[in-house]
């Protein structure tokens, strides 16, 4: 299980991703649980329940299933849900090693 805490800035909102990785004669899928602050990325946690991470990891073919959900569900483009979520499916699925990743801005 690989677990991402997404402070989204300005907004204030927090999220939490639980990726979780599930193995099968059919291929690796990964579970999602995600919890937020934020109604949107809540509604897009309700549907985002599932993925196959050879998918999330690249934007050949269809694309991410994350992304393609969140342009559809989150108001701001900015928003770094979306990245978290696929890093938490990266990590989950070992694809990825376990690293923080971050944005600093300034004026």
């Amino acid at each position: 299980m690989a677990q991402a805490k997404i402070h989204s800035g300005r907004c204030g909102f927090n999220t939490t991703v639980e990726a979780t990785l599930i193995e099968s004669d059919d291929g690796d899928r990964v579970r999602l649980s995600i919890q937020s602050d934020c109604k949107s990325c809540q509604k897009l946690g309700a549907i985002l329940t599932e993925v196959d991470p050879y998918r999330e990891i690249t934007y050949r073919g269809g694309g991410p299933l994350t992304l393609e959900l969140a342009a559809k569900m989150l108001p701001h483009t900015a928003c770094p849900v979306p990245a978290g979520i696929i890093k938490a499916i990266e990590v989950a699925s070992h694809l990825a090693l376990p690293a923080d990743a971050s944005i600093t801005i300034t004026p």
